[in-house]
């Protein structure tokens, strides 16, 4: 368990690199962990470990928050980098160390406590969407005080299918039934992208437009629709903020 800061020290918050973007979006956009570093409170000592690469996390305790990234990676794979980093992420909960996964580290976070991750049985979802919270979230630390439904910005091809025991669902789509959850005190998992800009998700879209258009979508109706998602975005100075009041 985290115990309280000390005035003397920045709150310690590890991004854990589950993989990189493509190397296009790369190029114009900078890779994952440099949108969470814009998003995140510079109030708070960041530092990025890539599992992938092998880097270690240490201990859970380590740390003051945890923040896991997207990536290309499938959870389904069992990758063994991805299994030992959900070891981890369940030794985290158990620790009580406020957690954020994103996309990949949202499944992942139900994949390492006993939820069902794979292919979503209706393929690809890209662009902005709406996002619809639970009448749980009313109450959560987290998402309790942000509207009912906002738009976010969403690309992945896998899911969580099922959740963990205990978990407990806090945001929905059309598309997604489980777009955000809790599990424990404050370990939580989000399907979209609060990291994200309007303009990354744009270029996302402009990358996979042959796909998208080969698994039968408008990549062009979806490029259209893109808007900025502020709401979703300020989920990041959010967690920012839980983990700077010192509480877990």
């Amino acid at each position: 368990m985290t115990t309280p800061l000390a005035d003397t020290r920045k709150p310690r918050v590890i991004i854990v690199k589950t993989g990189e973007t493509y190397p296009q979006i790369r190029e114009r956009c900078g890779d994952f962990e440099s949108w969470f570093v814009r998003g995140l409170s510079s109030a708070l000592e960041l530092s990025v470990v890539n599992v992938v690469a092998g880097e270690s996390p240490g201990e859970p305790s380590d740390w003051d928050g945890i923040v896991i990234t997207g990536s290309p990676a499938m959870v389904s794979n069992r990758d063994p980098w991805s299994e030992q980093t959900a070891q981890w992420l369940a030794a985290a909960v158990t620790a009580k160390v406020p957690l954020l996964g994103v996309c990949y580290g949202h499944q992942l976070l139900a994949h390492a406590l006993g939820g069902t991750v794979d292919y979503h049985p209706e393929g690809r979802e890209s662009g902005t969407h709406t996002v619809t919270l639970t009448e749980s979230a009313a109450s959560d630390a987290l998402f309790g005080t942000m509207p009912s439904q906002f738009s976010a910005q969403l690309t992945h091809k896998q899911s969580v299918l099922s959740l963990p025991p205990q978990a407990v669902l806090l945001g929905t789509s059309d598309f997604e039934p489980h777009q955000a959850f809790r599990i424990g005190e404050c370990a939580w998992g989000v399907q979209f992208h609060p990291e994200f800009t309007d303009e990354v998700m744009r270029v996302y879209l402009a990358v996979q437009a042959l796909d998208i258009e080969s698994e039968g979508s408008d990549a062009a109706a979806l490029l259209a629709a893109v808007k900025p998602a502020p709401e979703a975005s300020s989920l990041l100075q959010r967690f920012s903020e839980l983990v700077l009041s010192g509480r877990y």
